[in-house]
């Protein structure tokens, strides 16, 4: 039965996600949103668990253990047989400069090393075409086996005997083999020689990637892996970065919410940059400024909630039919209607992260007068449509409102324009902005406080609540000591938390009412507690949240709230955030230990 238990391999221009028994089981070209070569993970084909996987195992195979290489996504599999044969399975994609430029090519590669006794060796690799519709067809040469895939063909140049690998006939492994499968082009050197400094030349790179991270002295695993798989969902060519590798895994069993998520929300980045900023990876930040840049440029004075990662700004909703889905829970969904949705929340999304460029020194590029300019068209669409309904960040697609959340993005908005204004010395302008925030926030303050209740509602003139009352505090638009925020969590925590975990809403909506906790709002929960002087309660939620991670120290969209399995898309962007904002949140400073 297929898991979420998976773990991601990647270079910034494809993915892949391997099971525990070692299979690429996921993965898509040319990128990430691209056709699932690898769909093993959602076509169920009780006929035929190997389409649309690359399987390389063991003859009486009893057992897989796996791990990262340290601060690197790299992963060595463990693989034993019964006799008490071992190899080393090495997945990577290959990731470092060249040239003068980063060499992130469309490929995948793998290594086996024997390490005891006299294994023998089967290789399976099926890549399908069409979303699960055919495996894809093969030509093959003395040292290479070509997949076509349609538009795009793979080439395979493996140091193994090519005839077992088309046959898929298990051999005695007696020396180590390399894999690469990637561009159809001829591999150029040794195969072994250079996919090992393929190898080291990829590790080295993450290696020292990662040591300029500024991490929090506790729970540095969990940051570093996050931080890692967070740089993965970003497609560095244009800078987009998607809310997770996978399309359709459902929120809940059978719940029929099944989302495509390989796209750029302009909210789920800005959370992404807002948490890597914290570690000071600003090659994130700067990619994805450049990649907002040129949808603010393009825009029509209606900006989309999502968009492709080259900015496309058309993806409409289709079902692969040939793919049953994961455990059969279909539809598995191309696209995602939320393109066409008003969300008005991303008018504060797209000018927070920019405003860091006006005052950065670090940045190769900082922000100019013109991006200034640029920012205000942005920030006048928040002021005209900053009480007006919206689908809301949940993405309600049968009714809408004014949701607290997106005005209270729009005030943002307006309030960092004026800062901005002040670092340029445009005191006309400051003005002309901190009246804006001045009047949003009167209207937020009066219309979307509930006085028969007490607290703020999730919309103007309502009571219902949602979690994403607690961004209150992390956007300033109240500290967490008002009377009114402590009023407004304790009432949310009241009503959405569930054990140790936090529901979005406790609301029926286009689906009924939610099965599963959201888990990026469980690290929100965390993080008020943290604030209003729960500090021993914050600690033990979030290290009961880490054991939650999957082996491999990560997190999919949602869980189960009383049995604790995993659901929704997977890598979660807005889970990762989580970790790493709690972790800095809660941890000891490092002035503890120096």
């Amino acid at each position: 039965m297929s898991s979420l238990d998976l773990w991601p391999v990647g270079n910034c221009q494809v993915s892949g996600l391997i099971d525990t028994a070692g299979r690429l089981v996921w993965g898509c070209v040319p990128r990430v949103d691209g056709d699932p070569t690898f769909c093993a993970l959602l076509n169920n084909d009780p006929g035929d668990h190997t389409n649309g996987a690359w399987a390389i195992s063991l003859e009486g195979q009893v057992s897989a253990r796996q791990s990262y290489r340290r601060n690197a996504p790299v992963l060595v599999t463990r693989l034993e047989d019964e006799t008490g044969g071992a190899v080393d399975l090495i997945d990577f994609c290959p990731r470092f400069e060249r040239s003068g430029r980063m060499y992130r090519p469309i490929a995948w590669v793998r290594v086996v090393r024997p390490v005891a006794g006299s294994p023998r060796l089967r290789i399976h690799l099926a890549p399908m075409r069409g979303y699960g519709r055919e495996l894809a067809p093969r030509t093959s040469g003395t040292n290479h086996v070509r997949y076509l895939l349609g538009d795009q063909t793979l080439r395979l140049t493996t140091d193994a005997p090519v005839g077992y690998v088309l046959d898929s006939r298990p051999f005695r492994l007696e020396r180590p083999l390399h894999f690469f499968l990637g561009p159809d082009e001829p591999f150029t050197g040794n195969v072994a020689y250079e996919v090992q400094a393929m190898l080291d030349r990829t590790e080295s790179y993450w290696m020292q990637w990662v040591r300029g991270l500024a991490t929090p002295l506790e729970w540095q695993d969990h940051v570093i892996r996050a931080a890692i798989t967070l740089k993965l969902c970003q497609h560095e060519e244009t800078g987009a970065i998607v809310a997770a590798l996978t399309t359709s895994i459902p929120e809940a069993s059978g719940s029929g919410r099944n989302w495509d998520y390989r796209y750029c929300w302009i909210r789920d980045a800005y959370y992404t940059v807002q948490a890597l900023n914290r570690l000071g990876a600003l090659d994130v930040l700067e990619k994805y400024l450049a990649y907002l840049r040129n949808i603010v440029d393009a825009a029509d004075g209606q900006l989309q909630p999502l968009y492709g990662v080259s900015g496309e700004r058309t993806l409409d909703e289709t079902i692969a039919g040939s793919l049953a889905g994961y455990r059969g829970m279909g539809p598995v969904r191309i696209g995602n209607a939320a393109y066409t949705q008003v969300q008005h929340d991303v008018y504060g999304q797209i000018v927070l992260p920019n405003i860091q460029a006006f005052v950065d020194r670090r940045l190769l590029r900082m922000g100019n007068l013109d991006d200034f300019h640029s920012l205000e068209h942005v920030g006048e669409m928040a002021w005209l449509r900053h009480d007006t309904p919206d689908a809301g960040l949940w993405e309600f697609r049968t009714r809408t409102a004014v949701h607290t959340y997106s005005a209270v993005m729009s005030w943002a908005a307006c309030d960092r324009l004026e800062n901005a204004a002040r670092i340029f010395g445009l005191d006309e302008r400051e003005r002309h902005w901190r009246g804006r925030a001045a009047a949003i926030r009167d209207t937020i303050e009066t219309r979307a406080w509930s006085e028969s209740a007490g607290h703020f509602g999730a919309s103007f003139g309502g009571s219902e609540l949602d979690a994403s009352l607690l961004q209150l505090v992390d956007l300033r638009f109240l500290p967490a000591d008002d009377p009114r925020m402590a009023a407004t969590f304790a009432a949310a925590e009241k009503a959405l938390r569930r054990g140790e975990h936090m529901l979005r809403y406790d609301t029926e909506d286009d689906f009924g009412k939610p099965e599963t906790a959201f888990n990026f709002c469980t690290f929100w929960l965390i993080e008020a507690l943290q604030l209003s002087g729960r500090g021993e309660e914050a600690r033990a939620l979030f290290q009961r949240m880490l054991e939650h991670t999957t082996d491999a120290g990560l997190l999919s969209e949602d869980m189960d709230f009383e049995t604790g399995e995993l659901w929704g898309n997977y890598p979660q962007t807005y889970s990762l955030v989580g970790i790493i904002n709690c972790a800095g949140l809660l941890s000891k400073p490092w002035s503890t230990i120096r």
